[in-house]
């Protein structure tokens, strides 16, 4: 997917194209930087790291993930998951029930082994080391409000952010304080305000 991003943005001569991505898409936008720097222009990067294997441990490396990334691709091929579980999944990505709905039919429309893997490569692809060949600008949007029964805090979980990100030339970071994992659903015009900000600022700097 990253090679066919690259290559339909070369195929149709975008100038620096603006890659907003949330989750694994935020990775992706950060996985296009790093492979084709001058390919890519800002980037709006929503609730997503560089490592998602190093939360816990910051010295975790992509080779000793892969186990525990092995072992979570085998269960999630396995078949899709219940409704009920589907649900009960997606209610601590998200507050809005009706948001929770949309979202577990979203994921048994998934196909389950195209889910692992992306999961899999996710969770093996350690891109920190490499974030100093972004050179474009980047805003980071963050949630934190899903881990706090868990004892995280909003400093916390930046801090956690901020050592991912240590090596990213040009960025911001903001923390959500009420959105979930899918913060553009459930702090949509706290995201809209930061992302419309850092691209009228960005955008027409660059033109």
């Amino acid at each position: 997917m990253r090679d066919q991003l690259l290559g339909y943005i070369k195929t149709n001569k975008l100038n620096k194209p603006v890659i907003v991505g949330h989750s694994l898409g935020g990775f992706m936008g950060l996985w296009l930087s790093t492979t084709q720097p001058e390919a890519v222009g800002p980037l709006v990067i929503v609730d997503s790291l560089p490592f998602m294997s190093a939360i816990q441990n910051p010295n975790l490396t992509a080779e000793a993930a892969k186990p525990m990334a092995e072992g979570m691709r085998q269960q999630m091929s396995q078949g899709k998951m219940p409704m009920p579980a589907q649900r009960q999944m997606v209610s601590s990505l998200v507050t809005d029930s009706a948001r929770v709905t949309q979202l577990a039919r979203w994921g048994q429309a998934s196909d389950p082994a195209t889910v692992a893997q992306a999961m899999y490569e996710m969770m093996t692809t350690d891109l920190r080391a490499d974030l100093g060949r972004i050179q474009q600008p980047a805003l980071v949007l963050g949630a934190w409000a899903a881990y706090k029964q868990y004892g995280s805090t909003k400093e916390s979980t930046r801090a956690i952010f901020a050592q991912q990100y240590a090596k990213l030339p040009n960025h911001r970071i903001e923390m959500s304080e009420a959105g979930r994992h899918f913060l553009m659903y459930d702090d949509t015009q706290w995201y809209l305000a930061q992302a419309d900000a850092f691209l009228k600022q960005n955008v027409v700097a660059r033109k």
